[in-house]
């Protein structure tokens, strides 16, 4: 069972948002607090290694957590999020959350060290229904994959934790956990929502 001082987690914010009319998810409000403050709280007292990875408005996220980028170009989603973190990071695994769903559990990175072993090399949320792909614990291992994947101009996160044999971590009992900000409507459904 790994320790969480041993995962850099990176919450990530470094998409183009243009459901949203190009505003940076991570920092609009939701509940009288910028998305990406909430997750911040929210993830905190469960992780000792906390960055975000953004590509735009970065001295805005620097106030919250070390800041890193794509390192590749053009916007390409989660996975090239996922490289830069494991390009950047000391630890040998790397654990992603999105920046647009506050309410994270507060056992999430319990649930994630509890699974996981030597013989897997990414773990990945389950509802009870289907994964959550960004979501995710992956090994440094990966990296190599990863690249590679990336350099086909393939985007698809769940087809590549699934090349390389992505394992459940069972999350059907904290479904709320994946409503996630998209469209200006969801932002305005979430609000209505009660602070958990």
């Amino acid at each position: 069972m790994l320790e969480e001082q041993q995962i850099t987690w990176v919450i990530l914010a470094g998409g183009q948002s243009s459901r949203m009319g190009g505003h940076d998810k991570g920092l609009l409000v939701y509940q009288g607090q910028p998305l990406i403050q909430r997750v911040i709280e929210a993830l905190q007292p469960q992780a000792s290694l906390l960055w975000i990875c953004a590509n735009r408005n970065q001295a805005a996220y620097r106030q919250y957590a070390p800041v890193i980028e794509d390192l590749y170009p053009d916007y390409p989603g989660p996975l090239a999020g996922l490289h830069s973190a494991l390009k950047h990071a000391q630890t040998e695994w790397v654990g992603i959350l999105p920046c647009d769903g506050p309410q994270v559990s507060h056992d999430l990175v319990q649930r994630f060290c509890q699974v996981s072993d030597n013989n897997g090399k990414v773990y990945v949320a389950h509802d009870g229904e289907k994964y959550q792909p960004v979501y995710a614990l992956a090994h440094r291992t990966i990296l190599a994959p990863l690249e590679h994947f990336l350099e086909q101009g393939e985007r698809k996160v769940m087809r590549f934790f699934e090349q390389v044999g992505a394992r459940p971590v069972d999350c059907h009992d904290i479904q709320s956990m994946f409503m996630n900000v998209n469209t200006p409507e969801q932002l305005l459904n979430l609000q209505a929502q009660p602070i958990t």
